[in-house]
């Protein structure tokens, strides 16, 4: 089978303690849980504003996690220093607005190409694998090529919003438009990433995909392990991942 990974992001099990403050729950200890229950990977996104990760959690993440960590940051001098510090695994570039909940859309990698080229540039030189979270739109993967990013993560998250609201069509309309910037990204030699939203009754259609290596789930997972437990929820994603492949592959075969 052709196995897609599962990236863990753990930002909300930080939301959750400094709601209160003080250590607990602590997202280090979510990590290493999340090790056993199948995660390939752990992301944390280190915010300017340190609303959810905090400096100290990448720290101890960089020092403590045999799985690879993957640093969500924004393209800003700071958030670059921080990471040629630590030089996780990998550093996924998303666009960042202060008022924002949560990230609302991919980056504009054609828009910011001059931004973008010297941060992507020194992360490279720095053995740091660099991905862009973009639209699955073909000018924002080309852009991802030309600046030289070897992996972009294309945002599931209208398709998952759409679902959510009973939007059959707009649901099918954006899955295929996941699909088909999957088969164009990967012609063009990127590796495929897929992430945002997704949910037990969301994450089938996208695991199917071929072209996609990775998934980075997050938000759902935390607040499912609120009623069920972090790694049973994660067991659980990790099943329907697996399921959804094995049958993608089969139909291939077939």
């Amino acid at each position: 089978m052709n196995r897609l990974r599962l990236g863990i992001n753990i930002d909300h099990v930080a939301t959750i303690r400094n709601a209160r403050g003080g250590r607990d729950p602590d997202p280090v200890r979510a990590a290493k849980l999340a090790a056993t229950a199948g995660a390939d990977g752990i992301t944390a996104h280190l915010r300017e504003d340190r609303r959810h990760i905090s400096d100290e959690d990448i720290l101890r993440l960089s020092r403590e996690m045999d799985l690879p960590l993957n640093l969500e940051m924004a393209a800003t001098d700071e958030m670059l220093s921080i990471a040629l510090k630590h030089r996780p695994h990998a550093a996924c570039i998303v666009p960042e607005k202060r008022e924002e909940r949560t990230t609302e859309g991919g980056i504009d990698a054609a828009g910011r190409h001059n931004r973008l080229a010297p941060v992507i540039r020194l992360l490279s030189e720095s053995n740091i694998r660099v991905s862009l979270f973009v639209e699955p739109d073909q000018r924002q993967l080309d852009a991802a090529k030309s600046l030289g990013a070897p992996v972009v993560e294309l945002h599931t998250g209208a398709y998952c919003h759409a679902a959510a609201e009973g939007h059959v069509k707009e649901r099918e309309r954006l899955l295929e438009a996941i699909r088909e910037g999957a088969r164009y990204g990967a012609s063009l030699g990127l590796e495929i990433h897929a992430g945002h939203g997704l949910s037990y009754d969301t994450v089938g259609p996208v695991a199917a995909i071929p072209e996609i290596r990775e998934l980075n789930i997050g938000h759902f997972l935390v607040g499912e392990a609120i009623f069920c437990g972090l790694d049973a929820s994660i067991r659980r994603m990790r099943a329907l991942m697996d399921e959804a492949r094995a049958m993608a592959d089969g139909r291939n075969i077939a």
